[in-house]
């Protein structure tokens, strides 16, 4: 049976390897150890490299948490000289058990920890990572920005690279070098409980905010004070299990994840970024983390990429454990390292060190291997500047924290937060009128930062911010607490008072309803229904009865459905997980200081059972689109809002849609213009969308597909030409091959609803 299994993954590698990108079979693991002795970095790095003994080449390889090195939450310092006398690690993760520590409690922790680098005899500094999701999100005091999923909301890759700068600044005032970010996962399905640490559902538009993020963290120098690298994560097809679930299986044919999940990473590549981690999951049966032919031939051949890679947390053990590919904890560490893997996120022991120490030794990982891996370690670590500024000063920070960015915090919050309903312009509403705030996320920070904030799970979200404005908050100090009526009515799962919230309903103007999410990331966060929860529904239900305007407010890290009530909801905004002044923003919103501009970076389903893509949808089906009362046969295609989707305060024409040619060839590059104007009464910034649409191709091409989008303001009754550049490229699909081509024939350009038609002109 264990050969037959064998058997059976060694054909899949083959298969896989004929058909995947090109024919370039053996990409040789070591090449990097080609020095380019005309470059600085890589000269120390051979030099150090060269002096270095094999333990402490893999000790570079290892990275384990900040819990191995306590003692009743307060590093051990006998600990501390195991990690880095005895095993001579490289790299540590992860906060202290007490939380998220101050800049100065971080560079007393860090430098503890040069002080024993110090007395080693090379004196190689080790690299700090942490999961600076959305700000430094694991230091106290730090500012805290919407996440992804409402970064990618605001439609702004200039605003997301600012707010990335200033989340790198305070991170690094931290002492800390190096941030598990952007995530660039394409989730396919929202229930997936990562699925607000994603930018959506689009290849175009999670590139384009992946590039900016690693812009802002990154910059031109990453050795800069206030610069770290990056990591882009999960390397690949994290986001698209069957199941929903955190970390089970994808399945992804080798075109699709070509065309769709690579490129997202191949922008943030060519972008430099400077580390990738890889995906807990596994594609077809294979898990990635022993995938040759992803990490080392993909990955490091075919993209290029010239960084390190690094495991998740601990899936170099669930090969054994969970995904039953290694018999031993041996064969684990060597398929992992064979197959690419420069760094393993251990986390908790030293069993790695061991166990590829004995390889090496007994010659089954070659030292060619090793070298190469180390080699990028320590390139970055040249890069980040570490060998001469292994810690900062807090004291050389002065902008941690400050006004200017908590500002920058906000205004990517009222970018962010999306109108999707305003029945009757419900909204805005006047100040002199009185509310009622109810609902289980009104009055909690957990609900508006989510998790990774202050803790993995976000749930001291309240304590460390109790400083700034919940949901309920932000209404009384806008417009004094004696015109807010509050009570919870329900929790996430359970009824409170659903009684005392109708009745307090009778005596207001208007209803906040403040439904969604509690705080979560990863496993902890499955869940069995996309369904917004039974309580929820039931007080939604119960306060509609009472005929009094409801402003619905949604705080989720996906799209729970709503269907059930949202007919009887005047207006719908949702927030997402807007950071710390998301309340702010909102309640400037409502009251209309800002006017909203946000887009839906996904489709919102309106079934738990329908849950197509924007560009996948069908609109031909048999018999039809038309809901049939008779046979219960439903629309193919019928999202609650669809990708893309936001309303503003002021209304937009889009009209003379033109193009600089209207055949092309190949070579060719098009321009396409549009004029938009704002037709309202009122200031407003609009999310200007081209789509294209392959009229007939010989892979069912996409229903539409964005390719361009550009955030403009406009004054009432100004008109701007928006114009936009594409070419062969964006024409282009992978095909049954597995090779990148476009064919000749008609295409429409699309943009706000207007429609007209080009042609790629077929070559003699």
């Amino acid at each position: 049976m264990r050969i037959n299994s064998t058997l059976t993954i060694l054909l899949f590698t083959i298969i896989l390897s004929s058909c995947f990108f090109s024919n370039k079979e053996n990409v040789d693991i070591a090449s990097s150890e080609n020095d380019n002795v005309s470059d600085p970095i890589e000269a120390k790095v051979s030099a150090l490299l060269s002096t270095m003994t094999l333990e402490e080449k893999i000790g570079q390889m290892t990275q384990i948490t900040f819990e191995v090195l306590e003692t009743e939450g307060k590093l051990d310092t006998a600990k501390l000289k195991e990690a880095i006398h005895k095993y001579k690690i490289g790299s540590i993760l992860n906060t202290p058990t007490s939380g998220a520590p101050t800049p100065q409690e971080w560079n007393k922790i860090l430098s503890q920890v040069l002080d024993q680098t110090n007395q080693t005899d090379k004196k190689i500094p080790l690299m700090y990572g942490i999961d600076a999701i959305h700000g430094s999100s694991y230091t106290n005091g730090a500012v805290l920005f919407p996440q992804q999923i409402g970064l990618a909301a605001t439609w702004d890759p200039d605003l997301v690279e600012k707010c990335t700068e200033v989340s790198a600044y305070e991170t690094r005032a931290s002492s800390i070098p190096w941030v598990f970010s952007p995530d660039l996962d394409l989730p396919r399905n929202p229930v997936w409980s990562r699925f607000w640490e994603s930018f959506g559902e689009d290849v175009y538009l999670s590139s384009e905010m992946g590039v900016a993020m690693v812009r802002g963290f990154q910059g031109e120098d990453i050795g800069a004070m206030s610069k770290v690298a990056a990591c882009a994560k999960h390397f690949i097809g994290y986001g698209s299990n069957t199941t929903g679930k955190d970390r089970t299986p994808s399945i992804i044919p080798d075109r699709v994840l070509k065309q769709y999940d690579i490129p997202i990473f191949k922008k943030s590549i060519d972008a430099g970024v400077k580390s990738v981690m890889i995906s807990s999951g596994e594609i077809n049966g294979v898990p990635v983390h022993v995938n040759k032919k992803l990490i080392t031939n993909v990955l490091k051949g075919e993209l290029g990429f010239k960084g390190f890679v690094v495991t998740d947390w601990e899936d170099i053990v669930y090969l054994n454990t969970r995904h039953k590919v290694a018999a031993t904890m041996r064969e684990a560490v060597k398929k992992a390292v064979m197959a690419g893997v420069d760094m393993s996120m251990v986390p908790y022991n030293y069993v790695f060190c061991d166990e590829l120490l004995s390889l090496v030794h007994d010659g089954e990982v070659p030292l060619s291997r090793i070298n190469d891996a180390v080699r990028r370690i320590l390139r970055v670590k040249y890069e980040l500047d570490l060998f001469r500024t292994p810690v900062t000063d807090p004291k050389d920070y002065p902008d941690f924290g400050s006004d200017s960015s908590v500002a920058l915090a906000y205004i990517a919050a009222s970018e962010s937060i999306t109108l999707l309903k305003n029945e009757n312009n419900v909204l805005p509403i006047s100040k002199d009128s009185k509310v009622l705030v109810t609902g289980p996320t009104a009055n909690s920070m957990k609900s508006l930062n989510g998790g990774w904030s202050y803790t993995w799970q976000g749930e001291k979200s309240d304590e460390f911010a109790k400083d700034k404005f919940t949901v309920l908050e932000a209404f009384q100090n806008k417009i004094g607490e004696d015109r807010v009526l509050y009570t919870p009515g329900v929790s996430i799962f359970e009824e409170i008072d659903i009684a005392k919230a109708s009745l307090l309903a009778r005596n207001v103007d208007y209803i906040v309803l403040c439904l969604g999410e509690h705080n979560y990331t990863e496993t902890p966060g499955d869940i069995n229904d996309l369904n917004i929860t039974k309580p929820q529904i039931k007080l939604a239900k119960e306060l509609a009865k009472l005929n009094k305007p409801i402003i619905l407010v949604l705080n989720e890290g996906r799209p729970r459905i709503i269907n059930e009530f949202e007919v009887e909801m005047d207006a719908v905004l949702q927030c997402y997980l807007p950071g710390n002044e998301g309340a702010r923003a909102l309640v400037d919103i409502v009251y209309g200081d800002v006017n909203p501009s946000g887009k839906l970076p996904y489709n919102y389903p309106r079934y738990a059972n329908s849950l197509q893509k924007y560009n996948r949808k069908y609109t031909e089906s048999i018999g039809s689109e038309e809901q049939n009362d008779d046979t219960g046969y439903a629309k193919n295609y019928d999202p609650q809002y669809e990708f893309g989707y936001g309303l503003s305060y002021t209304t937009f024409e889009y009209r003379n849609l033109g193009f600089d040619k209207v055949f092309i060839k190949k070579k060719d590059s098009i321009k396409i213009t549009i004029d938009v104007q704002n037709t309202g009464v009122r200031k407003g910034k609009e999310v200007v969308q081209l789509y294209v649409r392959d009229m007939f191709a010989s892979v069912t091409p996409e229903v539409k597909v964005l390719k361009r989008f550009k955030k403009i303001e406009l004054q009432p009754g100004e008109t701007k030409k928006v114009s936009f550049v594409i070419d062969n490229r964006d024409l282009s699909f992978v095909d049954t091959e597995g090779n990148w081509v476009s064919e000749d024939g008609e295409f429409e350009a699309i943009i706000g609803g207007v429609v007209k038609k080009f042609a790629l002109e077929k070559e003699l």
